[in-house]
């Protein structure tokens, strides 16, 4: 069973979110880097890049497959996990804590995020 911490907010193609004001850490979520076994590399998008809520803006490839990271949240990108460059396998052994992957000033909150019960509901 994969780990669902109840502060965060997810999304129905299995990213998370933490929102600290207008500033949300996103990353995979633990179902997601079970699924797609050993991460061996993470394309991130650039500092200062606008994304959309739903759009892509990067992918993570593992031994198994290469899966896209769709956005949570409409914004600009303020930061990325730079070591992801040389550690990819920390978004497997801590998916919530040293493998999140961006963060992203938002102007405009989003209202389509799950709650951890309505996540775990799709991922039963």
């Amino acid at each position: 069973m994969s780990l669902i911490p109840e502060t965060l907010r997810y999304t129905k193609e299995h990213e998370w979110v933490l929102a600290e004001g207008s500033l949300y850490t996103m990353g995979i979520t633990d179902y997601a880097q079970q699924a797609l076994g050993d991460i061996v590399y993470v394309q991130l998008p650039q500092v200062g890049q606008s994304v959309m809520a739903g759009a892509i803006c990067g992918e993570i490839e593992s031994t198994k497959s290469v899966s896209e990271i769709y956005a949570p949240v409409s914004g600009v990108v303020q930061s990325i996990n730079e070591a992801l460059t040389h550690a990819p396998e920390s978004i497997n052994s801590d998916p919530y804590g040293t493998g999140w992957l961006v963060k992203i000033e938002v102007t405009t909150p989003p209202s389509d995020l799950l709650g951890s019960t309505q996540y775990g509901e799709i991922t039963a």
